[in-house]
């Protein structure tokens, strides 16, 4: 008898609790479609605790299911987090965003979830599988990525890095650089930037790999690039140039260091506007220039129109026209072939005020008329307001040179001119439809 006790626990406790809570769950499951089905298919006797999964409220149910296989810790932690829900919306302000999420304890799916993955890695901290526990709250972390649910998140991203076995693992690197992700989107830049000095310091002593087999070192960097790039934004609104040119090539040297060529050209950009604004139009202009090669070989348009733009306020600055326009009119020509129409607008409006400052009036208004069509085709009623003054002044100025020349000048031919537009002038208001050769002689 003592033999067959012995055979009878032989076998792994847990697992077969699992086996028979699915086996209960599934057949609570029939039930239910029984009893939907009609009263001819619901003869069989339910059981109390099959009766409790249909009247208990969704929260009790996943902490007794959770409870019944034996996770204490995953019970204590699921109750943890819904109480937490409980009290965010409780302290927050009547008809705010978080009072009008759905509360996390009438989301099936989302405790479902947390519930297997939590009894997972519970199971697996029992064996002392520390990757294991990890892997089960990174994925947790990543399956909460909705807006309302950051704070969850973070939770289990947290829970996933900050412990002391398995927290140097690979998926606990990879929290880390989650985390200073979510954190740079927060604008929450010094746990940003911890977390991810700590991401490139364990991921160059694991040299783990992400999930998509790249080094999770490049990803860090490329946090830390736009990190810097943040932090550099307080100094630069003050006017301390040092400090933020110091923040800046630090960002542009993590940039570098993140083989992204396109979070390269990005800082390369930010740090020449940053010296074009200290009045360093030299220095602007070298980086500007890298980051026409890096959009160019990457073929992004919006790039390049972006880099010639700032080209040529420097040139402008440095009295360099005949280059600002020719810097210009590259970028129209960019704009147009890859149908840029804002682009496009801004180009002939540049183009258009600077032959305008110049007095050139006349040339001026050919730009701003081009503006003003192409703000036509786009609809946008703010451009367009802006392009029809452009036009007007630039055509006022521009009559009104010819006609003081001609008044100043006195000659035979000019005053025939003057005549003629007087002349124009009347007809236009007599009659519609009044036409004389002479009228269009001075237009």
């Amino acid at each position: 008898m003592n033999a067959a006790v012995t055979r009878r626990h032989t076998g792994s406790f847990l697992p077969e609790l699992i086996t028979k809570n699915s086996k209960r769950r599934r057949r609570m499951n029939e039930q239910k479609e029984s009893l939907q089905s009609g009263p001819e298919k619901s003869a069989q006797i339910l059981s109390r605790a099959e009766i409790a999964w249909f009247t208990n409220s969704l929260k009790q149910n996943i902490c007794v299911e959770t409870l019944r296989e034996g996770n204490h810790r995953s019970f204590s932690e699921i109750f943890f987090l819904l109480q937490s829900d409980q009290d965010r919306r409780a302290a927050a302000e009547p008809g705010s965003a978080v009072r009008l999420q759905t509360p996390l304890d009438e989301q099936r799916d989302k405790l479902e979830t947390m519930r297997q993955h939590l009894s997972r890695a519970e199971q697996a901290e029992r064996i002392g599988s520390w990757t294991a526990v990890c892997d089960q709250r990174l994925f947790l972390g990543l399956y909460f990525s909705a807006p309302e649910d950051l704070w969850v998140s973070l939770h289990f991203f947290h829970s996933c890095a900050d412990r002391e076995k398995g927290g140097r693992s690979r998926p606990a690197t990879e929290a880390r650089a989650c985390m200073a992700e979510l954190y740079l989107q927060q604008g929450e830049l010094d746990q940003a930037r911890q977390q991810a000095e700590l991401c490139i310091k364990q991921a160059e002593d694991g040299g783990w790999l992400a999930l998509n087999g790249r080094p999770l070192r490049l990803r860090a960097r490329q946090a830390m690039s736009g990190i810097y790039s943040r932090l550099a934004d307080a100094p630069l609104n003050a006017g301390d140039y040092s400090k933020a040119l110091t923040l800046l090539h630090k960002g542009y040297i993590m940039a570098t260091e993140s083989e992204d060529k396109h979070i390269e050209g990005e800082a390369s950009y930010r740090l020449g506007l940053t010296y074009q604004r200290a009045g360093d139009h030299d220095t602007a202009k070298q980086f500007f220039n890298t980051c026409m090669q890096i959009f160019g070989t990457l073929q992004d348009a919006d790039g390049l129109g972006k880099s010639y733009n700032a080209m040529a306020k420097s040139l402008e600055s440095e009295g360099n026209i005949h280059e600002t326009v020719q810097c210009l009119e590259k970028l129209a020509d960019i704009a147009r072939s890859n149908g840029l129409q804002h682009n496009l607008a801004e180009a002939y409006m540049y183009l258009g005020n600077i032959y305008y400052m110049r007095s050139q009036y006349k040339r001026a208004y050919e730009f701003f008329l081009q503006g003003y069509e192409v703000a036509c085709k786009l609809g946008d009623v703010a451009l367009l307001q802006k392009t029809q003054v452009l036009v007007a002044n630039a055509r006022a100025h521009s009559l009104i040179l010819k006609y003081s020349a001609d008044v100043v000048s006195a000659s035979h031919t000019a005053l025939r001119r003057l005549i003629a537009w007087k002349e124009s002038r009347v007809c236009q208001e007599v009659s519609a439809d009044c036409t004389d050769s002479a009228a269009t002689a001075w237009y």
